[in-house]
């Protein structure tokens, strides 16, 4: 039993529902597995062990009194340490935050706990989650478990070491420019960015977000197998009235002929070697698996998009997150800001306008394309994953770093889907593919996704490597 925390989540889930095992003998390997792991890799840095196995005991309960207690019965799960839990501080890896406990939950917690999940621990992100490195002031560096000199990822970095290392069967994260799918990439699992309005997201604890985090930062999961982030989608997608750009999309599309496109190079993107390898192979997996699949030279356009989503993120507000910044004293959170200033300063009513109206239109262009394609095969980033910290070395590695992310920073702009599968290991550092479509279409990421998948992939969970 006390190997529980290596089981998927649908495996372990199908047991407890029928009483092979119980919640809290899974609770309890899963806390077994943090204190092990976690002191190493400082992927969880909140949690509250007897609060998890009240939370596993209840299910029990639930489940002796033969009700349904979800798809998700007693599987341990991470939250992001963004997001309010009731009762512990959303601080965003923010010393600024410390206190601002939550007094409830954000839609995202409530799905969880509605779906069986028991929240296991809140995992870290980097200051402001602005960054696609994870450390911050008041919770410390997030170690990558495969490799301790790469990034883990960001800004969901403690939620993809987490997953990697064994610490809870899924995780949730949230994604803006890359925030998910970056640190399941650089940690060698698998990582959806839903569509936006897909999953319920609001922080009642919180001011509301300025308009492009409305309409493009998102909450999702990662784990290990696409059929676990499939479950997981299901159970956080529930209905939450709070979020007023949540639809009631339902979960499968209509079918659509297995026809995928495949870019090495979109728009333009100086991709490595070993990432065009990566991208080829997954191409023939689908192949294999009875897809067609068409090598196109480029794709709709990506750097302008990317540009755009620079600029709703960061430049709304810039002058008051940068001196909010300053007050923090986070040197990574500083450098992203002052790095991008010439980009996304001013940002005034007339930038604002012309921004939301060239949304409208790439959009368009980005739907035409999936009304031909079901889905776009294209790198997560033109690098493999970068050393921990590159992006503070100097100027240059600053933009070599913003440079290699653009397909992360594009897609939210036009509020697409996305999804990171781990294909295998370059050494024994991670790489793989990123899997779009169209609006609402998960369906396709993910079939897509299993067809890889089921071509091999790095071993997961693993032990953190020191």
């Amino acid at each position: 039993m006390q190997d529980l925390w290596r089981l998927s989540a649908a495996d372990l889930a199908s047991r407890i529902n029928s009483r092979k095992i119980s919640a809290k003998e899974a609770a309890a390997a899963a806390l077994a597995r943090l204190d092990a792991v976690n002191p190493g890799i400082n992927a969880v840095v909140d949690h509250r062990p007897e609060d998890v196995l009240k939370q596993a005991a209840a299910v029990d309960a639930a489940i002796a009194r033969r009700e349904d207690v979800g798809p998700l019965a007693g599987v341990p799960v991470t939250v992001k340490v963004n997001i309010d839990q009731q009762g512990f501080a959303t601080t965003n890896g923010l010393n600024l935050q410390r206190d601002a406990i939550a007094t409830s939950n954000s839609p995202v917690i409530d799905n969880l706990k509605k779906s069986g999940a028991v929240i296991l621990g809140r995992t870290n992100c980097p200051a402001f989650s602005y960054r696609w490195f994870t450390t911050n002031l008041i919770h410390g560096d997030t170690k990558n478990p495969r490799d301790p000199t790469l990034t883990p990822g960001g800004s969901s970095g403690g939620a993809g070491a987490a997953v990697a290392a064994g610490i809870g069967h899924i995780a949730h994260g949230t994604d803006i420019a890359g925030s998910i799918r970056y640190p399941a990439y650089a940690c060698g699992v698998h990582g959806l960015r839903p569509t936006m309005g897909r999953i319920a997201a609001f922080n009642p604890g919180l001011p509301e977000r300025t308009i492009g985090p409305q309409i493009s930062a998102v909450s999702g999961p990662l784990a290990r197998t696409i059929g676990d982030l499939r479950i997981a989608l299901a159970a956080m997608s529930a209905k939450d009235f709070r979020d007023p750009w949540w639809v009631p999309a339902p979960l499968e599309g209509p079918v659509m002929p297995k026809h995928a496109a495949l870019c090495l190079n979109p728009d333009g993107l100086e991709t490595v070697g070993e990432v065009k390898a990566s991208i080829a192979d997954a191409g023939k997996r689908l192949e294999r698996a009875g897809w067609s699949v068409e090598e196109i030279a480029t794709t709709p356009p990506l750097r302008e998009p990317a540009e755009h989503q620079t600029k709703l993120w960061l430049g709304d507000g810039y002058e008051a997150q940068l001196e909010a910044a300053e007050r923090e004293g986070d040197g990574g959170a500083l450098a992203c800001l002052r790095g991008n200033r010439s980009k996304v300063f001013p940002f005034d009513a007339a930038t604002f306008s012309n921004t939301l109206t060239r949304r409208a239109t790439l959009t368009r262009q980005w739907l035409e394309f999936f009304e031909k394609y079901a889905v776009l095969l294209m790198p997560v980033s033109a690098e493999l994953p970068f050393p921990d910290g590159l992006d503070r070395k100097d100027d240059a590695s600053f933009a070599r770093v913003w440079r290699a992310q653009l397909t992360q920073i594009a897609i939210p702009f036009m509020g697409l889907p996305g999804l990171t599968v781990s294909t295998g290991l370059v050494g024994r550092v991670p790489v793989g593919v990123q899997v779009v479509s169209g609006r609402y279409r998960e369906d396709l990421c993910l079939a897509a996704g299993e067809a890889i998948e089921a071509g091999g992939t790095p071993p997961m969970p693993v032990d953190p490597v020191s």
